[in-house]
């Protein structure tokens, strides 16, 4: 795992230093550069696979003709590797770099359609003069870019554009607008103007005038007719083959375990292909109603993991807050990045690849809105003045700060049903409304939003997909959107920070590809998900964990802003500071605090994204 950086146009072997020093934190065992006329190309480097000099990045093949920088991992590169030494060639070094060299060498772009595993990679073709990148297909690893005056800009974070005196630091409001929605800007916006993230599963080109941008690889739901019990096998043998692939490393290997059924998942599979203990790694919180480490324990003990565990405060928590967001260079405003980023730093300690089990839940219907959405279809067809009944009701219930309290979840449930159905996900579990964002904007800056639409890279993955299924299309939204653009983008900056790499089996596109041939029936059923993976694991895991309740990876957030955080509030949303950006209706923000200190609303998910929002502003627009 690594950090590319690079330009095509204008730029000098300073620049591209500094760009690739800006995170030096996702490759810390090495640093690269190679500048050529006008192309520039630059590597940190975390050594995995290959831990001597003959791994070094850039890389080239023995001519020099071909030059790449790459992040993430191929998991099928010995079998590729094998059939280009069919061919002749004679390999200097043990990487999969070097293999994707030499695959685009003899197939052009179409090797991507080749290769198994996770990546953000830029190639330059000295003969061509063309620089090509490209992202994996389920968008696990990030990519920015940018043209600025005939220059092209890009690198594993917004930050290595940033410092390129070329790019120019725009706030875009549309962003922003859609920021507010979602709690992270949807792919391939950024939040500043011109500024791109490269979609998964596409590669573009780049000859110093003319883009061209293609993909290579789409998500598609080719159903099967299949048996239960002929599924459950097969799916065995696709997660048994996902993780095994992912235990290949030079260097210590473990396993993120919560107790929850997909990390648990990972965990045995893992155990199962391992010759000695695997390592596990939870944390936990003094928070009850936020504490899993029970559960991790239990998975441990019976697996027969080596297991680590450690239980935070509250004040050690909130101390690491100004140093993720100092980092965080793009608002993303799940508050689960701060266990995240925890475990990681604990992990870290003793490894430097860890497994994890998302993907789960989008693939197998595992969240609480998969079964909400199976329940609004009974609510629909009530009579309205009984809808307006319940729903009236349901805002007197009195406000819990618990994790995911019964009120939180009845108050989400209905605010999801306010206007077109095919956004009702992202009314559940987006932080404003556009009623909200109406008030929270001051008004000049409504009137300059108020006709876009949010929405739009919703309405694309729509329009593009042939599936013409429901449940299959909000799967792909899902995989689109809320894994790739918040799940994955968490726990990237989360691991990388600590210069840890974490890989995720589910994500496996030939995993994805036949998770999506199955019946729906296989997935959702009676209302309850993940029906086909509980099957599979039975036997596999404790009763207890394949029975308990989804809880998710919280922190206690509501009460820490009630309390801990609340002097750190009072600063950011300050009325002269919120005043003097023109953005906010102060009076509004200071309602959302009034009634969360007083406990009159729990305004958790508002107050968080627009605190992130303002920490990134002063982080990274102000400077």
């Amino acid at each position: 795992m690594c950090g590319i950086a690079g330009y095509f146009g204008q730029g000098n072997y300073q620049i591209l230093t500094e760009m690739t020093k800006s995170i030096k934190y996702r490759g810390p065992d090495d640093a690269g550069i190679f500048c050529y006329q006008n192309i520039g190309l630059g590597h940190a480097r975390l050594a995995i696979l290959d831990l001597t000099k003959e791994g070094h990045q850039p890389m080239s093949d023995s001519k020099e003709k071909i030059w790449l920088v790459f992040n993430g991992e191929i998991y099928n590169f010995p079998e590729l590797k094998l059939e280009l030494e069919n061919d002749g060639i004679k390999f200097k070094s043990s990487s999969d770099t070097e293999v994707i060299i030499y695959l685009y060498k003899k197939y052009g772009k179409e090797f991507l359609k080749k290769i198994n595993g996770m990546f953000a990679l830029a190639i330059y073709d000295k003969a061509k003069n063309k620089l090509i990148l490209a992202r994996d297909r389920m968008g696990k690893k990030p990519l920015y870019w940018g043209v600025f005056n005939n220059t092209l800009i890009f690198g594993s974070e917004l930050k290595v554009l940033l410092v390129h005196p070329e790019h120019k630091k725009e706030l875009d409001l549309e962003s922003l607008n859609k920021y507010l929605q979602f709690e992270y800007v949807p792919t391939p916006f950024t939040i500043l103007k011109n500024t791109f993230k490269l979609e998964p599963g596409y590669w573009l080109e780049f000859d110093g005038k003319n883009i061209i941008k293609e993909k290579y690889w789409d998500i598609e739901f080719n159903k099967i007719i299949i048996s239960e019990k002929e599924a459950i096998s097969k799916l065995d043998n696709e997660l048994n083959s996902a993780v095994k692939k992912r235990l290949i490393s030079d260097v210590p290997l473990g396993v993120f375990l919560s107790g929850g059924i997909d990390s648990s998942a990972i965990c045995y599979y893992a155990q199962k292909n391992s010759s000695t203990k695997i390592n596990t790694f939870s944390i936990g919180f003094e928070e009850k109603s936020f504490d899993e480490s029970k559960y991790a324990r239990r998975v441990s003990t019976y697996l027969g993991t080596n297991h680590h565990e450690h239980i935070f405060k509250a004040d050690e928590c909130l101390k690491y807050i100004p140093e993720i967001f100092s980092q965080l260079d793009e608002p993303m405003a799940d508050a689960s990045i701060l266990p995240t980023y925890l475990l990681s730093k604990f992990a870290r300690e003793k490894i430097t690849v860890a497994l994890g089990g998302d993907g789960s839940d989008e693939l197998f219907c595992g969240y609480d809105t998969f079964v909400a959405e199976y329940y609004s279809g009974i609510y629909e067809k009530f009579p309205s003045f009984l809808k307006i009944f319940i729903t009236g009701l349901s805002q007197h219930l009195p406000t819990s700060f618990k994790n995911i309290s019964f009120d939180f979840k009845i108050k989400r449930f209905f605010s999801g049903f306010s206007g077109d159905e095919k956004y009702r996900h992202y009314r559940w579990l987006g932080a404003f409304n556009q009623e909200d964002r109406q008030n929270l904007f001051k008004e000049n800056v409504w009137q300059n939003l108020k006709t876009t639409n949010e929405f739009e890279t919703v309405d694309r993955y729509l329009s593009e997909t042939k599936t013409k299924d429901k449940l299959d299309k909000l799967i792909l939204l899902y995989l689109r959107t809320y894994l790739m653009d918040d799940i994955l983008v968490k726990v990237d900056r989360a691991s990388m920070l600590n210069s840890l790499e974490v890989r995720t089996p589910f994500l496996d596109y030939e995993c994805v590809d036949f998770a999506n041939s199955l019946p729906n029936n296989f997935k959702l059923k009676h209302g309850q998900g993940k029906y086909i993976l509980k099957k599979l694991l039975k036997n596999k895991l404790p009763k207890e964990i394949l029975e308990r309740r989804k809880k998710g990876f919280g922190i206690p957030l509501a009460t820490w802003l009630a309390n801990d955080l609340k002097s750190l509030l009072l600063e950011k949303f300050e009325k002269n500071k919120i005043e003097a950006e023109g953005l906010f209706n102060h009076k509004y923000i200071e309602n959302l605090l009034d009634n969360h200190f007083n406990r009159k609303q729990d305004n958790r998910k508002q107050i968080w994204t627009l605190l992130v929002f303002e920490l990134w502003y002063e982080n990274f627009l102000k400077t």
